[in-house]
C-alpha cells in the first residue's frame, strides 16, 4: 500500500503530463472498442437488411448475384421470370405470400423498382421492423411513386412533385410523356429501400407500352387515360420474395423452385446469401480493427517514451529512495505501478467516453445511416482485450523500469557537468 501511495503521489506531482498520457490512452482504447461496436452493429444491420422473407427466387445465376440485384439493387439479372411461372410458384400450397419485383429503369442514378402493395406490408428489416412513411401513402393511382428517404433528401423531392423515369440504367431515353407523382416518402431505414423509387407493376407495363426491344416505337404514343383502361398485367418480372406457411417447408420449396421444369430458376435463403456476401465485403472490418489496434499500441509506446524522458529528471528521486533503504526491485516495481495506474485510468476513461458517445450518437446514426448500435455490457472478448491492453501497458513500461533498476545510488547522486 505504501508503494501504491508513493506511485500516486509521484503521478500527481506530474499531473499535467500524466493527464495527457491517460487521455491519449483513453482515446485510443475508446477508438478500439468503438470500432468493435460499429463492426458488430454493421454486421447485424447488414444481416438484417431483409428479414422475415424465407426465399428469394429469380432466373438461375449465382446466389450472391441474385441477392445483389433483388435486395441491394446492384447489377442486373441474367434473365427474367415469366409472369405465368411466377404465378405457378406463388399459388403453391407451401407459399403464404409472394411479392414480385421488376427492375430495369432508373431515375437520376436511383433504381426504379416495380412491385405491388404487398411490398410495404411484407418487407421487413432489422429483425422485423416494417417500412414506415414519413409523408404520404403507398401508390394508389397508376402513375403514383413512393420514394426512399435518400432519394427525397438528395434530389429535394416533396409530395406531389413530378418524377420522370429513364429507360434502363445509363440511358438518355426518358419516359417524359408519362411522368409519375410522388405519393409517399419512406422513413430512413438504412437499407437499399432508401435509394429506391417504387412504382406499381402495372405502371412499369404502362410506360413501356409504346416501347419495343428497348426503343420507342416511332409515331406511337398512348395517352395516360387509355393506359388506365388497358390490361396491364406484366409479362415478366425480375425476381420475387416468398414467405412460407411453415419453416419446415422452406427447403422443400427451394428444391422445387430450383428444379422447376418451366424455366431455369434459382431460389436462395436471404440469410445464407447475406452471410456469403459479408464474407466478401467484410474484409474491411479486419483492416479497421487492425488500424485501431495500431492506435492503441502507438499510445502505449508514447507512454513508454514519456516514462523514459522523465527518468533523467527523476534520477535524484530514485537515489533518495535508495538512500532511505528502498531496494532496486522497489524502484522497478514503482515504475510498473505507475504505468499500470495510467493504463487503468485510461481504460476507465475510455469506457466513459465510449458509452457517453454511443448514448449521444446512437439516435442520429440510427436515423441517418440505419446503423443500430446497442448499448450493452462489454462481452467476454472485450474484457479480454482490455486485460491484454493492461498487460501490454505493464510490459511496455518494463524497459524504462529496468533502466531505473540499474541506476546506482552513486550515479543518481552524482552531478553531471
Amino acid at each position: 500500500m505504501i508503494l501504491i501511495r508513493i506511485a500516486l503521489q509521484s503521478l500527481w506531482s506530474r499531473r499535467i503530463t500524466v493527464a495527457l498520457t491517460v487521455f491519449a490512452i483513453a482515446l485510443s482504447v475508446a477508438l478500439l472498442l468503438g470500432v468493435e461496436k460499429v463492426r458488430t452493429g454493421a454486421r447485424t444491420s447488414f444481416a438484417d437488411t431483409i428479414s422475415g422473407t424465407d426465399l428469394i427466387f429469380g432466373a438461375r445465376s449465382g446466389s450472391v448475384q441474385l441477392l445483389l440485384y433483388s435486395v441491394f439493387r446492384i447489377g442486373n439479372a441474367t434473365n427474367n421470370v415469366t409472369w405465368e411461372n411466377y404465378r405457378t410458384i406463388a399459388v403453391r400450397p407451401e407459399v403464404a405470400w409472394a411479392v414480385p419485383i421488376s427492375l430495369g429503369d432508373s431515375h437520376r442514378g436511383f433504381r426504379v423498382m416495380g412491385t405491388n402493395g404487398e411490398y410495404f406490408v411484407r418487407y421487413r428489416y432489422r429483425g422485423g421492423r416494417k417500412l414506415e412513411f414519413a409523408q404520404g401513402q403507398p401508390f394508389d393511382d397508376l402513375f403514383d411513386a413512393v420514394i426512399g428517404s435518400s432519394v427525397a433528401t438528395e434530389l429535394g423531392y416533396r409530395l406531389d412533385d413530378p418524377i420522370v423515369v429513364a429507360h434502363g440504367l445509363a440511358s438518355f431515353s426518358r419516359h417524359e410523356d408519362l411522368p409519375f407523382r410522388v405519393a409517399g416518402i419512406l422513413k430512413s431505414t438504412g437499407t437499399p429501400a432508401d435509394r429506391t423509387v417504387l412504382v406499381s407493376l402495372a405502371a412499369v407495363e404502362a410506360i413501356h407500352a409504346d416501347w419495343q426491344s428497348g426503343a420507342r416505337i416511332p409515331g406511337r404514343t398512348t395517352p395516360a387515360e387509355i393506359l388506365r383502361q388497358m390490361d396491364l398485367e406484366p409479362k415478366v418480372i425480375t425476381a420475387a420474395m416468398l414467405g412460407v406457411k411453415s419453416k419446415l417447408q422452406i427447403f422443400n420449396l427451394q428444391r422445387a423452385i430450383n428444379d422447376f421444369p418451366g424455366e431455369p430458376l434459382l431460389a436462395i435463403l436471404p440469410g445464407v446469401a447475406l452471410h456469403e456476401l459479408w464474407g466478401i465485403v467484410g474484409v474491411a472490418e479486419t483492416a479497421l480493427t487492425g488500424v485501431a489496434v495500431m492506435v492503441v499500441f502507438t499510445a502505449l509506446i508514447g507512454m513508454m517514451a514519456i516514462i523514459f524522458s522523465s527518468l533523467n529528471e527523476r534520477r535524484r528521486e530514485m537515489a533518495i529512495l535508495r538512500s532511505i533503504g528502498a531496494r532496486p526491485t522497489t524502484v522497478f516495481t514503482l515504475l510498473l505501478v505507475e504505468a499500470v495506474a495510467m493504463t487503468l485510468a485510461g481504460i476507465v476513461l475510455a469506457l466513459a467516453l465510449l458509452y457517453t458517445g454511443m448514448w449521444v450518437a446512437r439516435p442520429y446514426v440510427d436515423a441517418r445511416y440505419g446503423l443500430y448500435l446497442p448499448i450493452e455490457m462489454l462481452k467476454t472478448d472485450d474484457w479480454r482485450m482490455l486485460a491484454f491492453i493492461l498487460c501490454a501497458g505493464a510490459l511496455i513500461s518494463a524497459l524504462p523500469a529496468w533502466r531505473a533498476f540499474r541506476l546506482s545510488l552513486v550515479d543518481g547522486m552524482s552531478v553531471r557537468m
